[in-house]
């Protein structure tokens, strides 16, 4: 029924672990990110942005054409409102996740991945300590903001599991690495005990995309032409031809 354009990483685990939890029949198509499988023209006819990852929905509600959508906090919320579990459609609970699905995609998922990023120069970039003081700080105040919400409440948006847990917790695995001692934010802790027990939490973050590259395999022309791709990257050219005034 779906095919998702898929690399594992937490973006992409997000969406797996979704369709696990709904027993939903789906489709691995892999999108390898470091080779630049995201920038094919067939890749941009369902992914715009450049990234993944994406889902194409070949039995869409109503019949007709297959639906395809982009970014994972609108895939998240297209499959629940669709299958009608892990989203309340009640205004009141609707938003009550919808809130929490928009938090991690603007702040918990790029500060996370901004801190990475910066960890990962060498001395060749510059001095970066600036940049890894100010993210660090902001990936321990995203713990700190779950941890506030969690004090008083099992899940992120109630009491009820929702798709506003599982987009957050492929951000928090690699806690360890993020240099956050759990201990210290014993309410989340306890969230993140409970989801890493769910059956489907562990499916959903053990899905690959097959076998992983050897990096060995990789030429210095190829390790050239990816890093003149992914990095730094700025507007790609629109095609010719488009509409220039609708008056």
């Amino acid at each position: 029924m779906y095919d998702l354009h898929y690399w594992p990483t937490p973006n992409g685990k997000k969406v797996t672990i979704l369709l696990e939890e709904l027993h939903a029949p789906y489709t691995i198509v892999p999108m390898n990110i470091g080779r630049g499988d995201q920038f094919t023209a067939s890749a941009l006819k369902i992914s715009p942005n450049n990234r993944m990852p994406a889902l194409v929905d070949k039995v869409p509600v109503g019949g007709g054409a297959p639906i395809s959508v982009f970014e994972s906090g609108a895939i998240m919320m297209y499959l629940a409102e669709k299958e009608g579990r892990f989203w309340p459609q009640d205004t009141r609970a609707k938003y009550e996740v919808a809130q929490w699905v928009v938090w991690q995609m603007a702040n918990q998922g790029p500060k996370t991945g901004e801190r990475g990023h910066f960890g990962r120069l060498g001395p060749e970039h510059g001095d970066q300590s600036y940049a890894n003081r100010r993210f660090n700080d902001e990936v321990h105040r995203m713990y700190g903001v779950m941890n506030n919400r969690l004090f008083d409440r099992r899940y992120l948006a109630g009491d009820e599991y929702t798709i506003a847990d599982m987009i957050s917790y492929p951000w928090t695995v690699t806690w360890k690495l993020q240099g956050i001692d759990l201990d210290e934010f014993k309410y989340f802790k306890r969230w993140f005990e409970e989801l890493s027990e769910r059956p489907a939490v562990q499916k959903g973050i053990a899905v690959t995309a097959g076998p992983p590259e050897d990096p060995a395999t990789v030429t210095p022309e190829e390790q050239a032409r990816r890093r003149a791709m992914l990095y730094n990257q700025r507007a790609r050219p629109a095609p010719q031809g488009g509409l220039i005034s609708l008056g």
